[in-house]
């Protein structure tokens, strides 16, 4: 596959038992593809592992969170003339051999985002069931906002193309993005699809959500989910500029 103009990014934070070995294997199974780790502060070896295994590296001056460390790659992308990034997460939960499938959709769709879904095939890897209710709860919550299902709206494996990069690069959700990305999406009239994938365990290391964690992301999610409704009154953008 041709992956002329387009840019992988990996947001990590103290990911450096994993890094190395996802990015190898990036290299590996998507020959010629342009990657780019952004390290958000961490404490631990991240940015030497992602060096070592062949990645550009991103160094952020402050830990910004989930969200901003992957504006950050945006707007380098952004900046640098890419006309698409993938963006898979930096624990090696996320088969880059499934890149190549989200680009093609891309493509063939036309379509802002595309997203990398939990395939629903048997075998593949179970997620936490606090995060399987989380799941569930944001598809109910967000299917009459989209005005259709949401697979998996919690998924960090997606493309975009060249219209996403640009908005994303100059205004993205932070601290926890995915959800509220989804809303940004239908506020703009853009357009998604699904591509089921398998996930897998992560390579090493432990999730940073704990249970606590877990309903402060719900309440913060839900709260960003409300305000960006609020600032949509139902007009095009280009509709309210000329208003």
């Amino acid at each position: 596959m041709n992956y002329d103009g387009t840019l992988l990014i990996i947001p990590a934070y103290n990911e450096g038992g994993a890094i190395g070995p996802v990015v190898r294997e990036v290299r590996e199974k998507c020959a010629g593809l342009a990657v780019l780790v952004i390290d958000d502060c961490s404490t631990d070896a991240t940015a030497t592992e992602a060096k070592l295994g062949g990645a550009r590296v991103l160094r952020l001056p402050c830990h910004l969170g989930l969200g901003g460390a992957v504006q950050a790659g945006y707007k380098l992308a952004f900046e640098q003339g890419y006309e698409r990034v993938v963006r898979i997460d930096g624990d090696g939960q996320h088969d880059p051999a499934d890149v190549p499938r989200l680009l093609e959709v891309l493509e063939k769709t036309g379509y802002e985002v595309v997203i990398g879904v939990r395939s629903k095939e048997p075998g593949g890897f179970e997620t936490h069931p606090i995060r399987k209710a989380g799941i569930h709860f944001f598809r109910l919550l967000l299917r009459p906002i989209l005005g259709r299902a949401a697979a998996d709206p919690t998924s960090g494996f997606l493309a975009v193309n060249e219209r996403a990069l640009g908005v994303f690069a100059q205004s993205f959700p932070l601290e926890y993005p995915e959800i509220e990305t989804l809303v940004v999406l239908q506020r703009r009239r853009f357009r998604f699809e699904e591509v089921p994938c398998r996930m897998r365990k992560r390579m090493a290391g432990r999730s940073s959500i704990t249970a606590l964690k877990s309903v402060y992301y719900v309440i913060h999610v839900l709260l960003g989910v409300f305000i960006n409704i609020l600032r949509f009154d139902g007009r095009p953008r280009a509709e309210k500029r000329e208003g």
